[in-house]
């Protein structure tokens, strides 16, 4: 079996194409809508039933992981993403648009797999930086996926990023069936109803898991959001569409990528987990709110920036923190109850805040920051987590 470094790699190459096909979609969804007759709250509930699905999947497929193993719910999870890309191609009415996307929603809820995945293969004094490879490969899929999709629809007309991405997916599956392993070992495996959410209600009560959970739901109602206002206001600001939305996406993959991939690492090993979690929430709170003072596309890109590496160590300290926190055997649960209450937010905050948009363009990047801060504030409360002791080599040796 593989050494865990070339585990990850080989994770690390299974999430990346599959977020680059998502990416392909992101910019050019917001225009795509408007030409269907989307307004704020339209383009809101997209994203919307996107995240709804997103929830109930996170709950079947973290415990479905448990019980069956990462490797069949990451495999059969492509190929509904696949199914999803080619209806969003096809799609002629905001009807099979929000069909499209809910069927790419539900695919979306593997996340907490390949963290679980992650998890299995990593002490825990490295979890944090394990979970940076998703955040890494998040980052690259933000660069070449907007950038592709953006191309694609421009020159090749809008249905064309759709069918990339469907290709993408195969190509994901044929890969991933090639050379992904399984990770989880026999004896850690559970079973549990699937569509049991006590495991959220745990999670949210449990003295050091609780706060850690509701930032993880408030942050993304506050980024997607803003995910839904920024492309209507930046069309309205500037006159954008999808070239240029793809461009800002790739600017901000480009910083993921290299906070995730490079910086986190040397940064958690200074300050910790949680300081960068703490940093992250604020960060990301002024980030938004700044924006209806925007004046310039040079200086939407450098609050954008600061966006992203608010983001970017936000993310992986919160993964590796709620990893840390669970027992072996709940790697999947507690992190499928994070990706739930992170859908969850991804619910409310496009349907909300698009709603705000239509009557308030201002407004609606203010309501997002200001739950952003209280996410912030909720990150206070986080405890600082145990000391792990490195593994050994013999130890390491019995993980992988």
């Amino acid at each position: 079996m593989p050494a865990a470094r070339s585990r990850l790699g080989i994770i690390f190459l299974t999430v990346l194409i599959d977020l680059i096909g998502f990416g392909i979609i992101i910019p050019n969804l917001p225009y795509y809508a408007q030409r269907m007759g989307a307004g704020g709250f339209g383009l809101g509930a997209l994203l919307g039933a996107y995240s709804l699905m997103q929830f109930l999947a996170t709950a079947i497929l973290g415990r479905t992981s448990d019980r069956v193993g990462r490797r069949p719910v990451l495999l059969a999870t492509m190929l509904c993403n696949a199914v999803g890309y080619v209806l969003f191609a096809a799609a002629g009415s905001y009807g099979l648009l929000l069909l499209a996307r809910v069927v790419s929603g539900f695919a979306g809820g593997n996340i907490s797999a390949a963290q679980a995945y992650i998890a299995d293969i990593t002490p825990p004094a490295e979890r944090s930086r394990g979970m940076g490879v998703i955040g890494a490969a998040f980052g690259l899929g933000f660069i070449l996926g907007p950038a592709l999709g953006g191309l694609a629809a421009h020159y090749l007309g809008p249905r064309t990023p759709g069918l990339v991405a469907a290709a993408l997916s195969l190509a994901n599956f044929v890969s991933a069936y090639a050379i992904l392993p399984e990770s989880l070992r026999k004896e850690h495996r559970t079973e549990r109803p699937l569509l049991d959410f006590s495991h959220i209600g745990s999670a949210v009560r449990d003295p050091k898991l609780g706060p850690l959970m509701a930032a993880w739901g408030i942050a993304p109602f506050a980024f997607s959001g803003y995910s839904v206002a920024l492309p209507l206001w930046a069309g309205v600001r500037f006159g954008w569409q999808e070239q240029q939305l793809a461009w800002l996406f790739t600017a901000i993959g480009a910083t993921a990528a290299l906070v995730q991939g490079y910086l986190f690492g040397k940064l958690a090993r200074r300050v910790g987990d949680r300081a960068l979690l703490v940093a992250g929430a604020f960060g990301m709170a002024l980030g938004i709110a700044v924006v209806p003072m925007i004046g310039t596309t040079l200086t939407l890109y450098i609050w954008t920036v600061e966006l992203a590496f608010a983001n970017s160590i936000f993310g992986p300290a919160a993964s590796g923190l709620v990893s840390r926190f669970a027992e072996p055997t709940e790697q999947g649960a507690v992190l499928g109850a994070a990706q739930a209450l992170s859908a969850l937010g991804r619910l409310a905050g496009p349907i909300g805040i698009g709603w705000i948009y239509d009557a308030s363009r201002a407004a609606a990047f203010w309501s997002a920051g200001a739950a952003m801060a209280v996410g912030g504030a909720s990150t206070l409360r986080v405890p600082a987590p145990d000391p792990a002791p490195a593994a050994t080599d013999a130890e390491s040796a019995t993980r992988v």
